[in-house]
């Protein structure tokens, strides 16, 4: 059994299209040491950076199609 993603103890971070809407600290990971969710845009550009924690997001196969 893999343990859950703290927050912010990764700086690197992969998302796939069906994780969106995209927010930090994600569901998977521990909450109760992180920092308040924030939401982030990462649709178009592809990738985004939490403000609180500067955990990198990239988004698999780049930006979201319109």
């Amino acid at each position: 059994m893999t343990r859950p993603s703290k927050c912010c103890d990764q700086s690197y971070t992969e998302v796939e299209a069906k994780d969106l809407p995209l927010c930090c600290p994600t569901p998977g990971m521990s909450r109760w040491d992180g920092h308040p969710r924030v939401f982030l845009k990462i649709e178009e550009s592809g990738e985004a950076r939490c403000p609180y924690c500067g955990t990198l997001y990239v988004l698999k196969g780049g930006p979201a199609k319109k």
